[in-house]
C-alpha cells in the first residue's frame, strides 16, 4: 500500500483537501491519511466545518509515499509555524514526492489525477476521473466537465504534451498552422488528430481550454471579467461572452454570477 498523507496549516480550504481525499480513496493501492498540525485530531477547515479523524503530524510515522500540503486561508497569511515547517521539511526526506494544492480551488484534483496517472496508468487515472465528475457537481452553470478530465481523455502523448503547452501560451495567436508546427504536422493532419482524440476541431479546442481557463479564474480569483478575457487570450470580455454562450449556454458574466450567489 501507497502511503498518502495530506496535512496544511488550519484553515484549510475544504476542497483542497477532499479533493485529492476523493482522488487516491478510489484506487485501492492508495492509504489515505489525514494530518494536523496541531494536537487535535481534526482539521479546521475556512467554512467551520471540522475534518476528521486526523492524525496529529508528530505521531505520523514514516515512509511516506506522498506527502500533500493543501492549501486555504491558513496558508495565505504569511505566518507559518515554525514547527509545522520544520516537521514539512524532515518528513520530505521520508516522502517519495510532495506536492501543493494552491493553484486553484480544483488543482488538488488535477495534481492527484496526474500523480495516479504517474503510478497506476493513464486508464485507471482517466477511470476515476469520470467517477469524479459523475457526483463532483459544480456550482454556477458549470459544465459537468472537468478540464483534467479533458487532457486525460487523450491518448496520443504529442497532442497532451501540446495542451499542456497551450495552457501555458493561451494569449497567443492559436491558429491551426501554429499548433500544427509545432506538433510537427501538416494542418489537415493535425485537424484529423484532434477530431479523432477529442471529438473537437482545433478551433473548438482552443475555444474550450480558453474557456475552463477562464472558469478556474472565476472560480478563485477576484478578478474582473475583462482581466480575465485578456488573460485567456479572448482578446476582448465580448469575445469571451460569446464563447461561453456558444459552448456552456450562459455567458461569462451570467456563470460569474451564479458561482457567486451559489457560495454566498
Amino acid at each position: 500500500m501507497r502511503k498518502v498523507v495530506i496535512v496544511g496549516p488550519p484553515p484549510v480550504q475544504i476542497l483542497d483537501v477532499t479533493g485529492p481525499l476523493e482522488v487516491f480513496s478510489n484506487v485501492p493501492d492508495y492509504e489515505v491519511q489525514l494530518g494536523n498540525p496541531g494536537s487535535e485530531h481534526h482539521l479546521q477547515t475556512s467554512r467551520g466545518q471540522a475534518l476528521s479523524p486526523a492524525t496529529p503530524i508528530a505521531d505520523i510515522t514514516a515512509p511516506i509515499d506522498t506527502l500533500v500540503i493543501v492549501g486555504g486561508p491558513g496558508a495565505e497569511t504569511g505566518v507559518y509555524d515554525p514547527q509545522f515547517v520544520s516537521w514539512i521539511a524532515n518528513a520530505a526526506t521520508h516522502s517519495r514526492r510532495v506536492a501543493y494544492t494552491s493553484a486553484g480551488i480544483t488543482a488538488g484534483i488535477d495534481l492527484c489525477l496526474a500523480l495516479v496517472e504517474e503510478d497506476h496508468g493513464h486508464q485507471v487515472a482517466l477511470n476515476v476521473a469520470r467517477f469524479l465528475v459523475m457526483f463532483l457537481v459544480r456550482p454556477g452553470g458549470q459544465d459537468q466537465y472537468s478540464h483534467m478530465l479533458s487532457r486525460q481523455a487523450v491518448t496520443f502523448q504529442p497532442l497532451r504534451e501540446l495542451q499542456v503547452w497551450m495552457l501555458e501560451n493561451l494569449r497567443d495567436d492559436l491558429t491551426v498552422e501554429k499548433l500544427a508546427d509545432r506538433i510537427g504536422m501538416s494542418a489537415r493532419h493535425f485537424t484529423r488528430v484532434c477530431l479523432k482524440e477529442t471529438a473537437m476541431n482545433p478551433g473548438q479546442l482552443v475555444d474550450r481550454m480558453r474557456i475552463e481557463a477562464a472558469q478556474q479564474m472565476i472560480d478563485a480569483s477576484a478578478m474582473g471579467l475583462k482581466e480575465i478575457a485578456d488573460a485567456c487570450g479572448f482578446g476582448s470580455a465580448d469575445s469571451m461572452r460569446r464563447a461561453f454562450l456558444r459552448v456552456l449556454g450562459v455567458t461569462a458574466g451570467e456563470y460569474a454570477s451564479r458561482f457567486k450567489s451559489t457560495l454566498s
